[in-house]
């Protein structure tokens, strides 16, 4: 179903960010505290979103396309 290294890759980041972004790991970072004047859980919140990205792009973007001609059928 999922062929090479990258999809593979895309599957765990999103199994990595389902974990991260569930409900007992959420929890963790709710706690009335201020980080350079920002409530701790949003910020937390978009960090995390914010790196998923960055992953889920490095992934994407380092990942050869195998390109298929198809006049060579």
């Amino acid at each position: 179903m999922f062929h090479g290294l990258g999809a593979q890759r895309l599957v765990a980041l999103f199994f990595l960010g389902w974990a991260l972004l569930s409900f007992p790991l959420l929890a963790l970072w709710d706690h009335d505290l201020l980080v350079v004047g920002l409530p701790l859980f949003p910020l937390a919140l978009f960090v995390v979103w914010f790196l998923l990205i960055i992953a889920v792009a490095w992934v994407v973007e380092r990942t050869p396309e195998s390109h298929h001609d198809p006049a060579q059928d």
